[in-house]
Parts: C-alpha cells; structure tokens; sequence
C-alpha cells in the first residue's frame, strides 16, 4: 500500500512538473517573441518589409542595410552621447536626493516627520500627466527648454525609490546608530560608510532601474526638446520611422531599437541577480 501511495505521488509530481515546464516555456515564448519580431524586421528589406501583405516569420535575404540607415538617416550617435549624459547626470543627482530623503525619514527624528511622509507617499497618486503639464510650464517659465537643465530637473527625485531605500535603512538594527553616535559619528558619515555598504544591494537596484527609466524616456524629451542638438535616442527613433519614403521605415526604426536596446539588455542579464536581491529585500519589514 505504501509503495503504490508512493508511486502514485511520483506520478502526480512528474506531471505537475511538466506541466509547470510546458507553462513556463510557452510564457517564455509570449515573452521573448517581441524581441525576436525586432531582430527579424531589422534585417529585413525596406521594400521585402512593404511587400509582405502577410507577416513572415523569416526572411530568405536578410541585409545590414537597416543598420546603417539607422546611423545615417540621423546623427543617432550624437543622440546616443545626449542620452549617455541624461542618464549618467539624473541618475547622480537623484541617487543623492533619495539617499539623504531616505536616511530623513528612516533615523531622524522631527516635528511632523510621520504626517510629512503621508503627504509625500500621496504624491503617488497623481497622475502623472498632470506632472508632466506642471514641469512643462514650469521649466518653459525658467526658460530651460533645449537645455540638459530641462531635460533632468523634473526627473531628479522619486517617490517610489525613497520608499524604498526607507524601508530598507529601517531594517538595519537601531544599535548600530546608537554605536556611531556613542564614538562621535556624524549622521552624514553614517549613512555614507554604515547603510550605505549594507543596503548596496537596493542601491544597485535603484541605480538600474533608473537608467533604464532614463534611457527610456520618451514623453517628457519629446516635449521640452525641439533643437537636435538636445534629441535623445527616443527622438531619434521617432525621426528614423518618418524616414520612410511615403512610408514609414520600419524596418530601420526596428535597427535603430535593437541597437539602443542592447546595452539595457546587457546591463540587466550582469545585475539581474542584485535586481531581484534589491526589490526582495527593500519589501521586507523586520
């Protein structure tokens, strides 16, 4: 009787597990058929793409030609510098300012520190549509439209992400601070050799996914640029899909995102790990 309850289990085990694999592989497909969809219209003919009145799955004369139009029909490398600076410049400033706010509301004691966050997490129900339409006049008014200025300033700070590296300075044992305090540790030199190293792993995470949100960022360099001289790749890529002669260039514009996609892609597949560690670990309370 015990062996047939046993063999019944195992039975029942393989079959939820290939069925959990069977799930898995067909999500991974869902998944990753986007990205294989791009490569493949990247290395197809402007005129073969227009031609196929049904999509094709493959392509019998696959060309690089894509890739260069890319570089040529607009100066995507000064873009590709543009967003680099954007990037690199907004996610300093913002690792600060949520830094010094995080470390404010986690061990510093105030008037009003608890009603302050309240109010501070309610900014995230605005939508952000109305934000984009205040910094919009905002820095039209400064006169920092076509300016790097304009470009970062609205994007400095997060909600979210002072949340988040809160909650993660909140779990780092109340002795340590007393300690640094007893041996004359300033608050600053604290937060900068104490939670800093040990809340590293939400800060490569914060770091990551800004960048990815700056690389990213379409609406807001859309609306405040209109000089080249400021575009980021977002706006070339809207450039390169009006290249098209009467149509738009698909097949380029899909070039042009396989290229800026790749160091996103990179940057993930090294730090996934500290990714997840970073998320998992700024959720946990105690």
């Amino acid at each position: 009787m015990e062996q047939t309850a046993a063999g019944k289990k195992t039975v029942g085990e393989r079959i939820l597990r290939v069925l959990t694999v069977t799930l898995l592989v067909f999500w991974a497909i869902l998944v990753l058929f986007p990205f294989y969809w791009m490569i493949l219209t990247s290395f197809k003919g402007y005129g073969a793409y227009n031609a196929e009145y049904i999509p094709k799955f493959y392509t019998l004369s696959p060309t690089w030609e894509n890739y260069l139009e890319a570089f040529t029909a607009v100066p995507l490398a000064r873009y590709f510098l543009n967003t680099l600076i954007f990037t690199v410049i907004t996610t300093a400033v913002m690792l600060a300012v949520i830094t010094l706010a995080a470390f404010a509301f986690a061990r510093l004691s105030f008037p009003g520190k608890d009603l302050l966050f309240l109010l501070f997490l309610s900014l995230m129900m605005i939508p952000n549509e109305l934000v984009v339409i205040t910094n919009f006049v905002t820095i039209t008014d400064w006169g920092l439209r076509n300016s790097f200025p304009g470009l970062i300033l609205p994007s400095v700070t997060s909600v979210f992400y002072i949340y988040l590296l809160k909650e993660n300075f909140e779990q780092v044992p109340d002795n340590l601070y007393y300690a640094a305090k007893v041996d004359g540790t300033s608050d600053l030199k604290y937060l900068f050799r104490v939670l800093c190293p040990i809340c590293r792993p939400t800060l490569v995470t914060v770091t990551i996914l800004k960048v990815i949100e700056c690389w990213n960022s379409y609406v807001w360099p859309r609306l405040i640029t209109d000089d080249a001289d400021y575009f980021l790749v977002s706006n070339g890529i809207q450039e390169i899909r009006e290249n098209g002669f009467g149509r738009e260039n698909i097949p380029a514009m899909m070039a042009a995102v396989v290229v800026i996609s790749l160091p996103l892609i990179v940057l993930f597949l090294v730090f996934r790990k500290k990714i997840m560690a970073g998320v998992a670990r700024g959720g946990l309370k105690g």
